[in-house]
């Protein structure tokens, strides 16, 4: 080959290099783009998961971004060590600390969708199917999962650990938790004189008058404690009662959810037993209230209050 024809090929040949350089860095470039705008990538293993409604759930093998709509689905995110893939709560979401440096996306019944959706998350975690109708097929248009929890007893609160840990691959620490609390209510349990069959009032409000129903993980929660709740068999989770129904039960205890607005019993009790012998005790809200890790910190107080 002469020595022009050498030079002109491997100066072609070097324009030819840098503009497919050129070309490939185009094109990763175009690729990063389009990626951010998808959400999540199409691209992604996909795996299936059960909620407590019964709908399966497709979720990335990874899940690195999430809302919670819920304090206690937060409170369960963090124990299980996934904080750090939170990435919108709820202004309620207090515990732990860490929690309230998360974006807010609205309160637990009325989320802004927009603000949701903008947080480009992968799954949105729900605590009780009354949250689901108004925005899932928003959210599930955008690529945005889904995914409801509804404990109704404390076997299902360990359950709704389980599933969070499953979400964000801490199957372990979620077992490690669960055995814990399990081991204290067992410790509890072992402990209490269940004979006494004390009659527990639980009142969430003084008015309007709500309490604990059927549905209520917390009628399970008194059951475990020694204690029998005088609504054990009123329909629904929290329903509210009229004082005719509240007078005659009577109860030997009260619980009060304490929080500013629900500092002492119901008028309509004044002459009960548990009135007239001083066994109303306080519980902080945000324990009782929540089904989290902190329920059993409820149930440990629950019955010593009881076994007294």
């Amino acid at each position: 080959m002469e020595k022009t024809t050498r030079q002109f090929f491997f100066a072609s040949l070097h324009l030819f290099e840098k503009n497919l350089l050129f070309l490939l860095v185009f094109v990763c470039l175009l690729a990063n783009c389009r990626t951010e705008t998808v959400n999540p990538p199409i691209n992604l293993p996909i795996r299936e998961i059960t909620d407590d409604l019964g709908r399966t759930v497709k979720l990335p093998e990874t899940v690195d971004r999430a809302v919670s709509l819920a304090p206690n689905l937060t409170e369960i995110v963090f124990a299980v060590g996934a904080g750090d893939k939170l990435v919108g709560r709820t202004s309620y979401d207090n515990f732990p600390p860490e929690a309230q440096k998360i974006q807010t996306v609205g309160d637990t019944m009325n989320p802004n969708i927009e603000n949701i959706i903008a947080l480009k998350p992968q799954v949105v975690l729900v605590s009780t199917a009354s949250q689901i109708e108004t925005f899932t097929r928003q959210l599930e248009s955008q690529n945005i999962a889904v995914f409801v929890t509804n404990p109704n007893s404390l076997d299902d609160i360990y359950k709704s650990i389980h599933q969070i840990g499953e979400i964000f691959g801490k199957t372990e620490k979620a077992r490690e938790i669960v055995e814990g609390l399990s081991k204290r209510v067992a410790e509890v349990e072992s402990e209490i004189n269940k004979a006494k069959n004390i009659k527990v009032f639980l009142q969430i409000s003084k008015e309007p008058l709500f309490t604990i129903g059927e549905d209520s993980f917390l009628t399970d929660l008194i059951a475990r404690t020694g204690g029998v709740s005088v609504t054990a068999n009123v329909a629904t989770a929290y329903p509210k009662l009229s004082k005719e129904t509240a007078f005659v039960l009577n109860p030997d205890v009260i619980i009060l959810s304490e929080s500013e607005d629900n500092l002492e019993p119901n008028d309509v009790f004044k002459n009960s037993p548990a009135v007239k012998n001083g066994k109303v005790f306080k519980i902080n809200a945000d324990i009782i209230s929540r089904p989290s890790p902190r329920i059993v910190d409820a149930l440990e107080q629950i019955a010593r209050h009881l076994q007294k």
